[in-house]
C-alpha cells in the first residue's frame, strides 16, 4: 500500500460543519482507495462525509485553517498550568519507565486536563487585583496548545536516565549529580537543534502531515467552537474520566487478576507450557494468548487503540499472530538452546541458565578483558529476545525498500532541497546574529504550493534557524565535556560519528514519521554501528546510543509538537519557549525520580521477572544490549558466531517487501497493497517483554472503535471517539499516579492489597505457574 498519510489514517472523518478550505473533497460511498472493502462506510446521501484524496485535503478539512491573531498564548495562566502539568508529566513518565509495561503519557490526556484546568481558572478565579493574572479572560486554544507542547516535552522519560540507571544498577557507578544533569540537558537538546534546522523539509510542507496529531487538533476545534455540541462532549469526557478513574483502583490494587483473566491458567494452574503461552498478567510471564485484560493502563499502554486506524492495525495483527507461532516454535525446538533460559527475558545468561555476571569480564576501565571472558564464557540470550532483535532488524531494513517501492514520489519531493542551489540558499538566508533576528519570513503568500496552515503562520515572527543552531552548539559543547566527566569511555570522535548518524536518520526516518505517522525504533542499528566502532566497550556503546538514537527521537518529538503549533496557529516563538522549558524541567524531575525509585526498589529492578508494580526490564534490556553489542559484538554476532543472523537480517530485510510489490503490480486484485511489510516484520518480535495479557483486549477495542463504530455510526465516531479515548487515558493515568505514591512504593514502602483469590500476591496474578 502506498504510505501516504491519507492511507495511513483511513477515511473516518465526518463533518458536522463546513470548514473553510481551498478545495472541496470528493464524495463517494467507496473506501479511500476507491475499492469496496471491510472499511467501507455506508452513509446517507445528505451526509457531508467525503473522501479526502491527499494530505492537503486532510489538513484543510479534518482541522480548521482559520486563525484568530487576537488570541494570546503569553499569559501567566498558560505558564502556571504548563509548568504544573510538566512537573506531573515528567514524574509520571519516569515512574512508567520502571513499570512492567511501557506506558506513555498521552497527548490527548495532557490536552484535556489542561483544558479542564484552564476553564476552571477562567470560571472561578476573579478578574480583579493580582488574581487577574491567573484569569486574564476566556481560556483560548493557543494557550491550550502552548501548555500541551510544554507538558509533552517534559512527559517523556529522558534516555539519559536509562544510561545513569544502568551505571548505578550494574556497574556501581554513580556519576556526579551536576554532570548527570548536564548529560540529560545536552542529550535532550541535541535533537532539538538538528530537527529545528530541518523545519523547511520535515515540517512546513503539506506532505509532512503528522497524522498522529490530527485527533488532538480535531478535539481542539471541537472544544473551542462553543455551543451545545462542545458541552455534550465535555459531559461525556467527565463521565468517562470519573468512571475509569475509580475503576482502575480494582485492577491496579484491589483485584489485579483483572490485569489478565485467563480461563486456561485457572483451569491448569501448575502447567509450565500453559503459563508460557496463555499467561501474561505479570512481567515476562508469557504470551497472554486469549487472556482478557480489564486494565486500561495496559490496553492503551503504547498507543491508544481508539486512535490508530484499522488499516494500520491489520499488519500489526498479522505480526502478532506470527509472533506467537515463531516464539513457541523457537522455544520448543530448543533453537539457540532456548529451553536452558527463561521463555521471556532481556538478560544475559550462562549456558546453564544462571544469570550472567558481566562485571566479571570487565577490567578497571569497564572494557571486556579477553582473559576474563575466556574464564566466564560467551553469554547467551533468551531465544525470544534474539527473535526480537532479528525481526526488528528485518523491519528496519524493509522500511527503506518499502518506501522506495511504494512512496518514491513522496521521498523525491521531501529531498528536493538537496541540490547545490538549495544548499546555497539555506546558507545565504542563515542569520548569524541570532539575537537581532526579527523572525519575519519573506514568502509569496499567494503561492498555491504553500501549505495553508503554514501560510497563516507567516504573520508571526519565526524562531529562526540561528536559534536552533545555537541550541545545537551549546548542547554539543556540553556533551563533549560530559562524556569525559561521567566515565563514559566514549571518545570524542565516536560522539561526532553518532551525531552524523543521527542527522542522516532524522532526515530519512523523520520524513517517514511525518508522512505516515509510523515511527520505528532504530536503536539496534545504532548499537550495531557503535559496537563495531568501540568493540569491547559496553559503557561507550550506551553513550553512543544515547547520542545516536535519542537525538533522533527528540528531533521527531520536536517536529511533531511544532506541527501541533502550526495547526493550532501558535506563534513559533511561543512553541520554542514551551519546548525548551518543558524539556529542561522534565530532565530535572526524571533525574530525581530515577534516584528515588532505584534507592527504594533496587532488588526488584535487578530481578528477572520483577513484580506487577515495578520492573527493571528496560534498564536490563539496555544493559544487556550494551554488553552484547558494545562488548561482545564480534563474539556473538559476527559471521560464523552463535547469533550471526541478527546482523544478516538487515540484508534479508531489504528484500522482504519486493514479493508483495511484484504481486500487487501483476495481480492487483489480491490487494497486497493492504499489507505494510515493515510493520509485519517488526511485530513478529512484539511479545518479547512486559505484560502481554492486554493484546487481545487491545485489538478488540481497536476493532470496536475503528471498524464497527466508524463504519456503522460515523457521526458518533467523529463526535465522541477521540474524546472518550482521551478521557480513558486521563482517568487511568491520574489514578495510577496516585496509587504509585500511595500504595505501590514510588515514594518508599509498598502496601500491597491483602492476598485473596483476585490478588495472588505470592505468584502470578492470573494463577498461572510461576516459572524460574
Amino acid at each position: 500500500m502506498s504510505l501516504t498519510a491519507a492511507g495511513a489514517i483511513g477515511e473516518h472523518t465526518v463533518h458536522e460543519r463546513a470548514v473553510p478550505s481551498e478545495k472541496a473533497p470528493s464524495t463517494s460511498e467507496k473506501s479511500f482507495d476507491g475499492k469496496g472493502d471491510l472499511e467501507t462506510a455506508t452513509v446517507d446521501t445528505d451526509s457531508e462525509e467525503g473522501i479526502l484524496s491527499n494530505e492537503r485535503d486532510i489538513a484543510t478539512h479534518v482541522i480548521s485553517v482559520d486563525d484568530d491573531p487576537s488570541l494570546n498564548p503569553w499569559t501567566f495562566r498558560a505558564f502556571f498550568i504548563g509548568l504544573g502539568l510538566s512537573a506531573f508529566g515528567g514524574v509520571l513518565a519516569e515512574i512508567y519507565y520502571f513499570k512492567p509495561q511501557t506506558v506513555l503519557v498521552s497527548l490527548m490526556f495532557l490536552a484535556v486536563i489542561s483544558y479542564v484546568l484552564g476553564i476552571f481558572m477562567e470560571t472561578f478565579i476573579p478578574r480583579r487585583g493580582f488574581l487577574r493574572y491567573l484569569n486574564p479572560g476566556p481560556f483560548n486554544k493557543k494557550e491550550n496548545a502552548f501548555i500541551v507542547i510544554m507538558a509533552s516535552a517534559s512527559a517523556n522519560s529522558a534516555l539519559g536516565t536509562e544510561v545513569l540507571a544502568v551505571q548505578r544498577l550494574y556497574y556501581n557507578i554513580t556519576p556526579n549529580a551536576g554532570a548527570s544533569m548536564f548529560l540529560l540537558f545536552s542529550s535532550q537538546l541535541l535533537g532539538y537543534g538538528i530537527g529545528g534546522m530541518l523545519r523547511s523539509i520535515l515540517l512546513y510542507p503539506s506532505k509532512m502531515l503528522y497524522p498522529g496529531v490530527l485527533p488532538l487538533l480535531s478535539m481542539f476545534d471541537a472544544l473551542y467552537e462553543g455551543g451545545m455540541a462542545a458541552r455534550k462532549k465535555l459531559r461525556v469526557f467527565y463521565f468517562v474520566f470519573t468512571a475509569i478513574f475509580f475503576w482502575e483502583l480494582f485492577p491496579e490494587w484491589i483485584f489485579p487478576l483483572l490485569t489478565g483473566f485467563s480461563i486456561f491458567c485457572l483451569a491448569v494452574p501448575n502447567n509450565a507450557a500453559v503459563s508460557r503461552v496463555f499467561g501474561g498478567s505479570n512481567g515476562n510471564e508469557g504470551l497472554g494468548l486469549l487472556s482478557i485484560c480489564f486494565d486500561w493502563q495496559y490496553i492503551s499502554g503504547g498507543v491508544n487503540p481508539m486512535a490508530i486506524p484499522l488499516k494500520a492495525q491489520f499488519s500489526n495483527f498479522l505480526g502478532y499472530l506470527l509472533c506467537m507461532v515463531v516464539f513457541v516454535g523457537v522455544y520448543y525446538n530448543n533453537i539457540w538452546k532456548a529451553q536452558n533460559f527463561p521463555f521471556l527475558s532481556q538478560l544475559l545468561f550462562y549456558e546453564n541458565g544462571t544469570q550472567y555476571n558481566q562485571t566479571l569480564i570487565l577490567n578497571s576501565n569497564y572494557e571486556v578483558d579477553p582473559t576474563l571472558l575466556a574464564e566466564q564464557g560467551v553469554p547467551y540470550y533468551s531465544s525470544t529476545w534474539i527473535v526480537y532483535l532479528l525481526t526488528s532488524n528485518l523491519g528496519l531494513a524493509a522500511t527503506f525498500t518499502h518506501l522506495l517501492l511504494w512512496n518514491w514520489d513522496d521521498l523525491r519531493s521531501a529531498w528536493s532541497w538537496m541540490t547545490p542551489s538549495g544548499i546555497k540558499e539555506i546558507w545565504a538566508n542563515f542569520n548569524w546574529r541570532f539575537w537581532q533576528a526579527d523572525g519575519m519570513r519573506k514568502q509569496d503568500v499567494d503561492d498555491e504550493n504553500i501549505d495553508p496552515h503554514y501560510k497563516q503562520m507567516l504573520k508571526y515572527p519565526d524562531a529562526p534557524n540561528s536559534w536552533y543552531f545555537v541550541v545545537f552548539v551549546l548542547a554539543f559543547i556540553v556533551s563533549l565535556v560530559v562524556i569525559y566527566k561521567t566515565n563514559s569511555t566514549l571518545p570524542w570522535w565516536g560522539f561526532v560519528i553518532s551525531l552524523m548518524l543521527a542527522t542522516v536518520s532524522i532526515l530519512f526516518f523523520g520524513a517517514l514519521y511525518a508522512i505516515t505517522g509510523l515511527s520505528f525504533i532504530i536503536q539496534p542499528f545504532v548499537q550495531m554501528i557503535g559496537g563495531y566502532l568501540h568493540s569491547g566497550k559496553p559503557v561507550a556503546n550506551m553513550y553512543f546510543v544515547l547520542y545516536g538514537y535519542n537525538t533522533v527521537t527528540q528531533a521527531q518529538l520536536l517536529l511533531r509538537d511544532l506541527k501541533i503549533a502550526q495547526y493550532a496557529k501558535l506563534p513559533p516563538r511561543a512553541a520554542f519557549t514551551a519546548q525548551i522549558i518543558g524539556t529542561l524541567l522534565g530532565a530535572i524531575l526524571n533525574f530525581i525520580m530515577m534516584n528515588s525509585i532505584i534507592d527504594n526498589q533496587r532488588e526488584i529492578l535487578l530481578s528477572v521477572q520483577g513484580t506487577n508494580i515495578w520492573s527493571g526490564q528496560q534498564p536490563q534490556q539496555y544493559n544487556s544490549q550494551a554488553i552484547a553489542w558494545g562488548g561482545l559484538s564480534h563474539e556473538l554476532f559476527s559471521a560464523g558466531q552463535r547469533y550471526q543472523w541478527v546482523p544478516w537480517a538487515y540484508l534479508v530485510g531489504l528484500f522482504v517487501p519486493i514479493p508483495f510489490w511484484v504481486i500487487h503490480r501483476y495481480w492487483p486484485k489480491l490487494r497486497a497493497d493492504y499489507l505494510y511489510t515493515p510493520v509485519i516484520a517488526y511485530f513478529i518480535g512484539w511479545l518479547c517483554v512486559g505484560i502481554n495479557s492486554s493484546i487481545l483486549s487491545y485489538f478488540a477495542v481497536a476493532f470496536l472503535s475503528q471498524w464497527w463504530l466508524r463504519t456503522r455510526y460515523p457521526r458518533w465516531f467523529a463526535k465522541y471517539n477521540y474524546i472518550v479515548g482521551a478521557a480513558l487515558d486521563g482517568g487511568t493515568q491520574v489514578m495510577v499516579f496516585m496509587l504509585s505514591f500511595a500504595v505501590q512504593g514510588a515514594g518508599g514502602t509498598s502496601h500491597l492489597f491483602p492476598a485473596w483469590w483476585g490478588a495472588n500476591q505470592g505468584g502470578n496474578y492470573d494463577h498461572c505457574a510461576m516459572l524460574n
